[in-house]
């Protein structure tokens, strides 16, 4: 059996998760979300757990076992803690400053880029140079900050670009004069 798969799922106190056609519900305070699951999976709420169960041993079931449960996981945390990730802007003028629902990053190109939020992803700005963005889904937050990187990925020669906070960027040498 799997490992994570038959890990049970505990809901906190102010979290309601309900089964509604291959569709996992969960409200909370900070709001609702949803996720479909396989129609071989089956996941059952008693008293103040979740469980996942499979049909049969085999490798697709399995692989799907130990996913479902991660999935509900996920959005019980999403639920009560968030999710968040920071992003660093390295580069001489390079910035970003909020405009209502966008963001404008100014990353050294002719024209400035800008980024409408979707919804339930909130974000702060620290300083200039700095984004954080939180959601209750994770992998809505995941998914903003990706695009947010992929405006300006670092580069290796001098390391200027957006980063996630932490992230090593190897560096490369640059030419070598004889």
């Amino acid at each position: 059996m799997s490992r994570v798969g038959r890990l049970p799922v505990i809901i906190p106190e102010g979290i309601v998760v309900e089964i509604k056609d291959n569709r996992v519900v969960a409200k909370g305070e900070g709001g609702v979300l949803e996720e479909r699951i396989h129609p071989d999976m089956r996941v059952v709420v008693r008293g103040g757990t979740v469980r996942v169960e499979r049909p049969s041993d085999g490798r697709f079931h399995r692989s799907l076992h130990g996913l479902t449960r991660t999935l509900i996981q996920n959005m019980i945390i999403g639920l009560t803690t968030g999710y968040k990730k920071k992003l660093e802007i390295v580069g001489v003028g390079y910035r970003v400053e909020q405009k209502g629902k966008a963001l404008v990053f100014q990353l050294g190109f002719s024209h400035p880029i800008y980024f409408i939020l979707p919804e339930g992803v909130t974000v702060e700005l620290p300083s200039p140079n700095s984004v954080v963005v939180k959601g209750i889904s994770k992998q809505l937050v995941g998914q903003v900050a990706a695009k947010i990187r992929s405006f300006r990925p670092p580069e290796p020669y001098k390391g200027k670009g957006i980063r996630y906070e932490g992230e090593y960027v190897r560096r490369k040498a640059g030419k070598a004069t004889v």
